[in-house]
């Protein structure tokens, strides 16, 4: 069993280089942010992840493990290591974190995701992104990369099944009014009016093919990070602290899937099957598999919104309507805050931010807030278990955790 004792995240509404910054000042900031709001020393570590995508592109730093050790002296020797899957490199070092701890090798495990993206101009980061499509293959004519992919997966939607683009701006109201209950959403003080989520070419431009403004998770700078712990040392913290170890949440549950990074072969793969993307489909059901629950047990989900259109398809991949039948639960409030199936209660991608690296880590904070009932103006009454669903690429990584108490 793998635990989570608590964690932290940064304001994603802060520009990190405007104050002076540099990533690993904002790597500096989440450790001690996370060891505090944990309440553990930093000798109580003995193993660190990183989740970063593009440090390498952005700030044109790699080697990211060797900040652990940087900003604290503590923890010099300490192993660490970095992972990178895109969007879902968070997801991808909480995984490597968990088998450390499984395999008996460590105990406890700080875990850290981060993305420092708003220093350079919008289509050079844009281009950054763009490293985890099919390069020299893909997009080749798009100014946008990911927008044009998911206007396409749009197009494949409406082949197969038929769509109607007000569902999309929905998707996105919703996302951004959870926002504004989240003190650290990068959105929580966007004003809009209802133009901003309508057809309008003035209040909400088309960025790529049939993709809008109001359709895009945001360009962001942030970090976020979790300790991890074994039964033992989780019910050693529990024991100190008082607390009965079944108030910490813990990992149920977790799929991890893979595709060719090729949008097309996924696509074309997939082609009379009833699902557009069956691995995203199957990292969903065997998370939950893992976990012993079926979509009745599962009381709010954090999903991939890089765009409206990826939660759109995330929808109906999680079971929450049949396949291609995804405006159902929105019209019906399935998946606002009160609804059948909370999603995005932190306001996602699209309403939180997206600071690429860390959206994996900040996911499973956000899950352990909502099972600890510390969510605050976004907690969803009487939440037990959460998944999260965290896509890198045209879904060429997919990532799905079941976080919750016993």
């Amino acid at each position: 069993m793998v635990y989570i004792l608590g964690g932290w995240q940064s304001d994603f509404k802060r520009n990190w280089a405007r104050e002076g910054l540099e990533i690993g000042d904002g790597f500096a900031e989440a450790m001690h942010g996370g060891l505090d709001a944990v309440g553990m020393a930093p000798g109580e570590v003995e193993v660190g992840h990183v989740g970063n995508f593009v440090g390498d592109l952005f700030s044109g730093q790699g080697q990211l493990g060797g900040f652990f050790a940087m900003a604290e002296p503590t923890f010099d020797g300490l192993p660490t290591s970095r992972h990178e899957a895109a969007c879902a490199s968070g997801s991808i070092a909480l995984l490597a974190a968990m088998a450390d701890i499984e395999s008996g090798r460590y105990g406890t495990a700080a875990v850290l995701g981060l993305e420092m993206m708003r220093n350079v101009p919008g289509e050079t980061g844009a281009a950054y992104l763009g490293a985890a499509a099919w390069v020299g293959h893909e997009y080749q004519g798009a100014r946008y990369v990911w927008p044009r992919a998911f206007s396409e997966l749009t197009d494949e939607y409406d082949r197969r099944y038929g769509i109607d683009e007000a569902h999309l701006r929905r998707i996105s109201q919703i996302n951004f009014a959870n926002a504004r209950l989240n003190p650290n959403a990068q959105t929580r003080d966007y004003v809009f009016n209802d133009a901003s989520f309508s057809a309008d070419d003035e209040a909400n431009p088309v960025i790529e093919g049939r993709v809008r403004k109001s359709d895009c998770g945001q360009v962001t700078d942030g970090a976020a990070m979790v300790v991890l712990a074994s039964a033992e040392r989780a019910a050693d913290y529990a024991r100190r602290r008082g607390v009965p170890l079944e108030s910490l949440p813990r990992i149920k549950g977790w799929g991890h899937r893979s595709g060719p990074i090729s949008y097309q072969r996924k696509v074309e793969a997939s082609a009379g099957a009833p699902y557009v993307f069956p691995q995203v489909k199957r990292a969903i059901d065997e998370a939950r598999a893992r976990a012993g629950l079926s979509l009745d047990g599962i009381d709010a989900v954090e999903t991939h919104d890089c765009f409206a259109m990826t939660e759109y398809m995330a929808i109906d991949h999680l079971g929450l309507t049949a396949p291609g039948e995804s405006w159902k639960a929105i019209e019906a409030g399935d998946i606002e805050i009160g609804g059948r199936l909370p999603i995005n209660p932190s306001g996602g991608l699209i309403g939180c931010g997206h600071p690429v690296g860390a959206t994996g880590v900040r996911m499973a904070l956000d899950a352990f807030r909502q099972t600890t009932g510390t969510a605050g103006g976004g907690q969803v009454e009487g939440a037990r278990n959460v998944q999260t669903l965290n896509i890198g690429g045209s879904t060429t990584t997919t990532v799905s955790l079941v976080i919750g108490r016993d």
